[in-house]
């Protein structure tokens, strides 16, 4: 079986729903969307404290796990990647957060024009309805809408009046806006109690005015090449197991993600010659950079127990208190099951200046078991994490097989650089100080992870070691940049350097990592690639 379109697209996640309907509304091109996995109409995918239910099932989840090393004290790091329709932004903490404009700007420096802040700024408003005001720096007419918590919290409260005194950052500042240095609640992508998904707001509805031929369950086994140019997709549809062809007249448009994109130009023999070959696949391409410059943010955290008459999302989670909050989704009132997993915000420098942050702090009104993923804790609790916003370390994924559904090996190299183990110390002490605060005094009771027992640098270190978990943010991969730079895979208008009729449109492009989550720039990526294929094929 073969089908012919003009644009196949792998991949229906932050950025391939986005290229996919813009690219349709054109009503130009025939389009195609190829998505591994399956549907994303499903309860929890729609409740935003659904996440929970979502990170450890493989029907909807791709089961990653990093290289166990000495980094990670000896631990393989769980990495998954959501494997549905609207990809990671259907199964992930729902933060929209942009990023700072130097990251930007720092792209367009490496050899990227048209990458700068000012440049990718109006395709973050593109997407975007902000439910609040509009400035030069928000958009009010894109398909996804933004909010503000609608309810607050006396301790997250307590938490953003600590740092304020602390750090002199202000309270409540747009950190999409201006400047990020501040402090407040985080901006979420919900409207009226549900996760807004690319799926939903994007892909959806195309799909539905038949514009787009939506294909799922149907994983890509490799990219098709003839003479240097990508031709199409070969794919193998579930059920049937059956190869099938898809032709892409005009080009193939790889949005799988960070693990994915890298895993397929691999397996399809496009990559460095050495890996493929100790991979037993035939070299089509020889292009080192496909893997290499792998990067995420890592995540550590603290607990501390709080007074037992304040009640937390500890307590909210279960029995009665669990029921009156799904009635109160259900009728369209504040609900816990509404909130995401990181509540309030600070972004700060780990100096103890005013200048850039390099801290994203998240605070909540509750805690997790050690060890488990999002399990509550059963006494009241509150946490405080942090990542480094711009580490220096570096990793790589790569096929072990020509086989394509075996998983690649995934190396973040966490903490491998000593620059970003100086920062994890001084982001703990940090956090430390904030929980131990004045305004935080009267409900706190005792840390309970790490403890008052780990003190020294070389302590913070080691409990950073083993307990740190990924930021989800994973990046880089497939990096953009000049032909010159031997580890770049695409060029500044995305695509693959040395072949024609093919693109990467989606995070694993990311020259650094966002100072920021990475949902919102992998949707500006995806508005921004479908604007320069549209403008090429004028």
């Amino acid at each position: 079986m073969a089908g012919h379109y003009d644009y196949v697209i792998v991949g229906s996640g932050a950025a391939g729903s986005v290229v996919a309907a813009r690219l349709a509304e054109s009503g130009k091109y025939s389009v195609c969307v190829v998505e591994a996995g399956g549907s994303d109409r499903r309860p929890f995918v729609t409740i935003p404290a659904g996440f929970v239910k979502n990170l450890n099932n493989p029907k909807i989840m791709w089961q990653f796990g990093s290289v166990a090393g000495a980094n990670t004290a000896g631990r393989s790091v769980y990495l998954p990647q959501g494997k549905l329709l609207g990809g990671s932004t259907s199964i992930n903490g729902m933060i929209y957060n942009r990023g700072q404009s130097g990251d930007f700007d720092h792209w367009a420096s490496l050899g990227n024009p048209g990458w700068g802040y000012q440049d990718v700024l109006p395709y973050f408003r593109k997407s975007e309805t902000r439910l609040s005001t509009e400035s030069q720096y928000r958009g009010s007419l894109g398909p996804l809408k933004i909010s503000d918590p609608d309810q607050t919290h006396p301790l997250c409260d307590a938490f953003i009046d600590a740092v304020a005194t602390a750090t002199g950052a202000p309270k409540h500042n747009d950190y999409n806006a201006e400047s990020q240095r501040g402090t407040g609640y985080y901006q979420r992508f919900i409207s009226e109690g549900s996760r807004q998904t690319t799926a939903r707001e994007f892909l959806h509805p195309a799909v539905s005015q038949g514009k787009i031929d939506l294909k799922t369950d149907s994983p890509v086994s490799k990219l098709l090449v003839e003479s240097g140019r990508v031709t199409g997709v070969q794919i193998s549809r579930a059920g049937s197991g059956e190869a099938e062809t898809i032709t892409a007249n005009r080009q193939v448009l790889l949005c799988a993600g960070t693990i994915n994109s890298s895993r397929l130009l691999q397996c399809s023999g496009i990559g460095d010659e050495q890996w493929l070959r100790s991979a037993g696949v035939d070299v089509v391409h020889h292009l080192p950079g496909v893997g290499k410059n792998l990067q995420d943010h890592y995540f550590v955290r603290l607990a501390a127990r709080v007074s037992p008459d304040m009640i937390t999302l500890n307590q909210q989670a279960r029995g009665l208190r669990l029921a009156r909050e799904i009635f109160r989704w259900f009728t369209k009132k504040p609900s816990i099951l509404a909130w995401t997993p990181s509540i309030a915000y600070a972004f700060l420098n780990s100096d103890g200046t005013q200048s850039t942050p390099d801290l994203q702090f998240v605070f909540s009104h509750g805690s997790y078991r050690p060890g488990k993923v999002y399990e509550l804790d059963r006494f009241p609790a509150v946490t405080c994490g942090f990542t480094q916003q711009r580490p220096k370390s570096r990793g790589y994924t790569r096929i072990t097989s020509a086989d394509p559904t075996v998983a690649p090996e995934v190396q973040p190299n966490y903490l491998d650089d000593d620059y970003d183990c100086e920062v994890v110390v001084r982001g703990l002490k940090m956090a430390r100080q904030y929980l131990q605060s004045p305004q935080l005094a009267q409900w706190v009771r005792n840390e309970e992870v790490p403890g008052t027992d780990v003190n020294s640098d070389a302590e913070i270190l080691e409990y950073a070691r083993q307990t740190g978990n990924t930021g989800y943010h994973l990046v880089g991969s497939c990096m953009m940049g000049p032909r010159s730079n031997p580890q770049a895979v695409v060029d500044s208008s995305l695509h693959v350097h040395g072949l024609s009729g093919l693109r990467v449109i989606d995070a694993s492009v990311m020259p650094t990592v966002t100072s920021s989550n990475t949902c919102a720039a992998s949707i500006m990526i995806g508005e921004k690639g479908a604007d320069m294929i549209l403008r090429d094929s004028d």
